[in-house]
């Protein structure tokens, strides 16, 4: 894809995150949650100047913490979003006003490290956003999902001493 293109497709993604992260959303614990970042990833790495030749160790350096600023920034945002279970089980989640600080400092640094590497002449390809925006996805849901899980058993019903019921066993509320 075209730089142009690819930057598009990360304004809309990004766009469409920031604006859904602020509204109430139940979090589906099945196991798409990690396709959206896939996609990103697979779309980053099939560019071909996604590291630059000339320069290629600084490229690396700066990739690899483009890469870990968007691990830590979707570890962030999780642990700052808050959560909780209905009366009928099911699990929601809405970012606050912490995430809002997280996504404002992450977005800081990656312009730091865009200019870190201009000033080096470093040619950056939006392949290495792209990339670190899945890294920031997949952390967050992951975390997410995670949280979600301990909820759910937090909340399932107590067993008496001596039941030995597997848990797929307990009743579902209706």
């Amino acid at each position: 894809m075209s730089g142009l293109v690819n930057a598009l497709v990360i304004v809309a993604v990004a766009a469409l995150v920031i604006v859904r992260q602020f509204r109430a959303s139940r979090i589906d614990t099945d196991r798409r949650w990690w396709l959206l970042p896939g996609i990103l990833a697979v779309i980053a790495l099939r560019e071909p100047d996604l590291l630059d030749t000339r320069h290629a160790t600084a490229s690396a350096l700066v990739l690899g913490a483009e890469v870990i600023v968007g691990l830590v920034m979707g570890a962030a945002w999780a642990w700052t979003t808050r959560i909780w279970v209905e009366p009928d089980g099911a699990v929601w989640s809405k970012s606050t006003k912490a995430s809002a600080a997280v996504w404002a400092v992450g977005i800081g640094l990656r312009a730091g490290l865009f200019a870190i590497g201009a000033l080096m002449g470093i040619h950056q390809h939006s392949s290495a956003l792209m990339l670190g925006l899945a890294g920031t996805l997949l952390v967050r849901s992951g975390i997410l999902i995670w949280r979600s899980r301990s909820l759910n058993q937090a909340t399932a019903p107590a067993l008496a001493y001596g039941d030995h019921l597997p848990r797929s066993a307990w009743k579902e509320r209706v």
